[in-house]
């Protein structure tokens, strides 16, 4: 399941120590929640939506209501609590892992259907909202190259550009049955 995470930061003046916190300390500790599978950070290069995204393989609701989760990964935000505005969570299903978007790339969402997508020759990953905000409903996803990002800004306003912060993070145990299987076959 794909579990995304969104939100904005309200305070300039704090928000890159807010960054590092969430990219070099926050997404290493979800990521070594047993059930996270990949994490990965996005930054909104579109207006109308929150300004952060963060995009998680998870294997199920059940990880985001454990004891675990709570301990190293949900929750730690005291600090930046008053700051973060426009937050919401959702659990789709429909796809998974997440695909990975590389720093060449950027990351196209849409919620209004994938003709939008498709009409500039993406195959839109087709996703739907199972628990949490479930708000949107549906998304449509797709990476694409960046120098392409400017075909995506003349189509619809109801399209989001997200461009990388991270690189997707990876559990060690799914690196560890990958190489397993590759050993075995």
């Amino acid at each position: 399941m794909i579990y995304t995470v969104e939100c904005s930061f309200d305070d300039p003046a704090s928000e890159a120590q807010w960054n590092e916190f969430y990219s070099a300390e926050k997404l290493p500790a979800l990521i070594s929640v047993a059930g996270f599978r990949t994490s990965q950070r996005f930054k909104s290069l579109s207006d109308g939506c929150p300004v952060y995204l963060a995009i998680h393989t998870v294997d199920g609701l059940d990880v985001l209501t454990g004891e675990e989760y709570r301990q190293k990964g949900g929750g730690n935000f005291a600090r930046w609590q008053q700051h973060i505005t426009n937050w919401r969570r959702n659990l789709y299903d429909g796809i998974e892992p997440a695909p990975a978007v590389q720093a060449d790339e950027v990351l196209v969402m849409c919620a209004s259907g994938p003709e939008a997508l498709t009409g500039i020759g993406l195959a839109p990953l087709s996703m739907s909202a199972v628990a949490l905000d479930k708000s949107p409903l549906r998304r449509w996803l797709a990476s694409m190259p960046r120098r392409n990002a400017h075909l995506v800004e003349r189509i619809s306003t109801s399209v989001q550009i997200y461009t990388p912060m991270t690189g997707q993070l990876t559990s060690e145990r799914l690196v560890r049955a990958a190489s397993d299987t590759h050993v075995h076959n």
